[in-house]
């Protein structure tokens, strides 16, 4: 049966909310956490981006749940050996229980040093070498690397937990989920969608795990529920590559009128019907899901713990 988590955004809160969000989580029932990894936020009106890993640092004395970020890219604002550093001290300091989600990553975030945002295909080629330089890091031991993408010299990293850090590889298209399949400890995905699930799975992934996440809006108010996901999270609903190759968040903001409130109606559970969110999250179990994460739109956290301790997550398969 899946396990259900907390999507903790970086985009929208400030790493004190976070945390506290973190706290409430595991208070209402949550089993683990997910939090994303972004330089800048989607838009303006999200207005929040702090750096991950002194959050997760924070997480660690806070809670006891697992946590993974959604996602890291390891390729170009980060080099992977310090990803890998970074990612094996948040291991350590949180007994074991961190796992590192990576992916090829948004030119919104990784653009920001003047690096050339290269086509998909070798952004993949890029993410698949990353892995496996973090994964020789991961081992304590000293490691040259001299690859098509990266040079290491002389590296070794002497914190390091009993157990190499597991790597889970994002894709939402068939290329990139072969590549999860080929390389990674666990697949990750934003879609029910089972025949890409089976592809993994057939294709190396086998039993390893899979998750995947969505964004709900809870409140009394259904409308205001629809219009708060259309102010801060429009751009979950662009179409196409767009997502990964706009470069700042004023380009997102230029393609709101793209996004009507009856597109976040149809595409978006919002409003206080526990069946909704109910039906959204089973989706993903029922697609073959080891594990799914939501994440609550906008400023009523505490009443969506509160709701999802007393009617959503007791009625969960």
């Amino acid at each position: 049966m899946a396990e259900y988590g907390y999507f903790l955004a970086c985009e929208e809160f400030a790493p004190a909310d976070l945390v506290e969000q973190a706290r409430m989580a595991e208070q209402a029932g949550f089993q683990a956490l997910w939090i994303s990894d972004h330089y800048h936020p989607w838009n303006g009106e999200q207005g929040q981006s702090p750096f991950v890993w002194s959050v997760l640092g924070a997480l660690s004395e806070a809670v006891s749940l697992p946590v993974e970020t959604a996602v890291t890219c390891p390729t170009v604002r980060m080099h992977p050996a310090v990803v890998a550093q970074a990612a094996a001290t948040a291991s350590v300091m949180t007994q074991g229980r961190f796992r590192l989600g990576v992916g090829s990553g948004e030119a919104l975030n990784e653009h920001i040093l003047g690096d050339a945002w290269p086509p998909a295909n070798v952004r993949l080629e890029m993410l698949e070498e990353a892995v496996q330089v973090m994964r020789r890091l991961f081992t304590g031991e000293e490691v040259s690397h001299y690859g098509s993408h990266y040079t290491v010299e002389n590296a070794r990293l002497y914190t390091v937990p009993d157990e190499p850090v597991p790597i889970d590889v994002s894709g939402f298209g068939p290329k990139a989920t072969s590549l999860a399949s080929r390389v990674g400890d666990g697949y990750i995905t934003m879609m029910p969608d089972g025949p890409m699930v089976e592809q993994f799975r057939k294709g190396g992934g086998g039993a390893k795990p899979v998750s995947g996440g969505t964004k709900v809006c809870y409140g009394p108010d259904r409308a205001e529920a629809v219009r708060t996901v259309r102010r801060l999270w429009a751009n979950q609903l662009l179409p196409g590559e767009m997502g990964q190759i706009l470069p700042t968040p004023s380009h997102f903001e230029q393609l709101d009128p793209l996004v009507s409130e009856e597109m976040v109606a149809g595409n978006t559970v919002c409003g206080d019907d526990p069946d909704e969110h109910v039906a959204a999250l089973t989706a993903f179990s029922d697609a073959g899901f080891d594990r799914v994460y939501v994440g609550q739109i906008g400023p009523d956290q505490r009443g969506f713990f509160d709701f999802y301790r007393t009617k959503v997550l007791p009625g969960l398969p």
